[in-house]
């Protein structure tokens, strides 16, 4: 199939570069001026970031395992997604850096002073911290390794034999994801405020990965649909499949944190209902009715509209704002314990989420350069066809 997306490619690619060197450069004279919050606004862009990597590689892994012409046509722009790992190992190492800046429990004199965070220091402790990030990072470059392995040979020859490794990767590789990811959630953004818990917050944080990189993927996808091998396949019947796919994770998504918050609420422990009302005081409280309306309700309403579903540029609109949404709900989730007098927001929360989301993205589309942008062996690729008439 002739591809004519590598311009496109390249352009994205050159000015994704750009605006990441140059909000990194400004990060770097905040992180000079502002230590402390530097450290606590690198995590939030982070998590955003790490999220969609995450999130694309679930969905890849969804599609492995349950196949459907949904997948086929936005396969590699989930492969690439996920094929950004490495990178995100390496950005890793500033939070490394930043661990006393941001977790109370790295304080022996204030671990020492607090009966909860002793009893919690036979996890919570730095060695065992960074034992089970190695350990997570290793157990999800396991997972891409063999997904693109064994796409590299799909392309050279079709082999019935592959279709079964997917299927396998698919269910083994979930399972994992969703036990380490689980873990990382706690890690990396509950024990934040370690005196709290709560056994939905990790499928919480899981859900909302998965729903920000099907809205990255979608938003891609309306770029380059337009373009060869793209335009011969993708057709509204494809998008119309994604939005309702978006349609579902938007639902299951506010199912989860309204679940989470009605449990911690009637419970009204001590223990676990600070953190809430910490988020819905001091002008925390207005961030979380915007995401009652802006994040569930307007995509939940625009999303019913089966024209909207099969229009790629309204779907686009709608797959922006929601990872728009995402950025909000991030910083709702961790923002509140690095802003304690209250809402407010530092210049570096706009300049990191820029800076490594310039950095991911050109390194995004370089690894969507690397295979074809159709995976032309893909078993499902037949209905894709069949269905685009050709």
């Amino acid at each position: 199939m002739e591809d004519t997306t590598r311009p496109v490619l390249d352009r994205f690619q050159r000015q994704a570069m750009m605006v990441g060197v140059g909000a990194l450069v400004l990060s770097a004279i905040g992180a000079f001026l502002y230590p402390s919050q530097f450290f606590h606004s690198y995590l939030f862009a982070y998590v955003f970031w790490i999220g969609i990597t995450l999130g694309c590689l679930a969905i890849s892994l969804l599609h492995h395992l349950t196949g459907g012409r949904w997948g086929a046509v936005i396969r590699r722009l989930l492969e690439s997604g996920a094929r950004t790992l490495p990178i995100m190992a390496i950005l890793f190492l500033p939070i490394v850096a930043g661990m006393t800046h941001l977790y109370h429990w790295t304080d022996l004199k204030a671990v020492e002073a607090d009966e909860i965070l002793k009893q919690k220091t036979a996890y919570l402790n730095i060695p065992f911290f960074l034992v089970r990030t190695v350990i997570y990072f290793l157990a999800w470059m396991l997972i891409v390794y063999l997904l693109s392995k064994w796409s590299k040979q799909e392309d050279e020859k079709s082999d019935n034999k592959l279709e079964g490794k997917f299927q396998l990767i698919g269910g083994v590789g979930l399972l994992l994801y969703g036990l380490t990811m689980s873990f990382a959630s706690v890690d990396w953004m509950m024990s934040l405020e370690p005196h709290w818990f709560s056994t939905l917050y990790g499928l919480l944080i899981i859900t909302g990965q998965v729903l920000g990189a099907l809205a990255f993927v979608i938003a891609v996808a309306a770029i380059i649909f337009s373009y060869k091998p793209l335009s011969e396949v993708m057709t509204p019947l494809q998008f119309h499949d994604l939005g309702k796919l978006l349609l579902a994770f938007v639902m299951v998504w506010a199912y989860l944190a309204f679940s989470q918050f009605l449990i911690i609420w009637s419970g009204n422990l001590p223990e676990e209902i600070p953190w809430y009302i910490h988020r819905l005081d001091k002008g925390w409280q207005a961030i979380a009715l915007i995401l009652i309306l802006f994040h569930f309700a307007l995509p939940f309403l625009i999303l019913l509209s089966k024209s909207t579903k099969r229009n790629p540029r309204t779907l686009q609109m709608i797959a922006l704002w929601i990872l728009l949404m995402r950025l909000v709900d991030i910083f709702w989730l961790i923002g509140p314990e690095s802003h304690p007098d209250g809402f407010s927001v530092h210049v570096l929360d706009f300049l990191l989420p820029l800076g490594l989301g310039g950095v991911w993205l050109a390194y995004y589309f370089r690894k969507l350069k690397d295979l074809p942008v159709i995976p032309v062996n893909d078993p499902n690729l037949r209905e894709v066809l069949k269905h685009a008439g050709a």
